[in-house]
């Protein structure tokens, strides 16, 4: 009999406030406007949950630098993840919206959190059923280190190494009510493990 997981999360420092993600996000603003000087090919598109919000606030700033409003997508890489046979007989799905085209386009891909790599690769095969991008770059709010895979972002906010214990929480306002990252710690209690997900798949 399979025992109960009974470990906790506990917060172990606050990494960031709703000011400090802000000058970040700014800053990451900047950094793709080096990365893709050309606007009018340039599509972001947010992981989702949290990598929506990130890419909104990111066309906003670049709206405000440029005058240029960026268009904006959305993917659900559920379908996509390779542990799929594992979270569930029924996931939940909120689907994937993309603007045409695709094609020809360089895609922004944008998410909170880059741990394993694992949900880049879903979001990068997931991608590619609709049609062939120009080029694909990577922005991410905090990379956390713990690759599984070779995959590295192009723009980073805050590089926060971590053990496999450990997991980054990152909150929008949009979608948690505050913005925050914090670094939390699983305590494992009598029984259970310490691995976490870190919403990778």
């Amino acid at each position: 009999m399979k025992k109960q997981d009974d470990s906790r999360l506990e917060l172990k420092r606050q990494m960031l406030d709703a000011q400090e993600m802000r000058r970040i996000i700014r800053r990451m603003a900047g950094e793709i406007l080096e990365h893709c000087p050309d606007l009018e090919q340039v599509l972001l598109v947010g992981i989702r949950t949290r990598g929506i919000p990130l890419a909104e606030r990111l066309a906003a700033e670049i709206e405000a630098m440029e005058g240029v409003r960026l268009d904006i997508g959305a993917l659900d890489i559920t379908f996509y993840r390779d542990d799929l046979s594992m979270i569930g007989p029924q996931p939940v799905v909120k689907g994937t919206e993309l603007p045409e085209p695709v094609t020809d386009r360089v895609v922004v891909l944008c998410d909170d959190v880059l741990y394993t790599g694992r949900t880049v690769r879903a979001a990068l095969d997931e991608l590619a059923d609709y049609g062939r991008p120009k080029a694909v770059r990577l922005v991410v709010l905090v990379d956390r280190g713990c690759r599984e895979l070779p995959i590295q972002a192009d723009v980073v906010g805050k590089t926060i190494p971590t053990a496999r214990t450990e997991l980054v929480e990152v909150g929008f306002k949009e979608v948690d009510a505050n913005d925050f990252v914090r670094l939390m710690e699983r305590v494992k209690g009598q029984s259970g493990s310490t691995e976490e997900a870190q919403d990778e798949p």
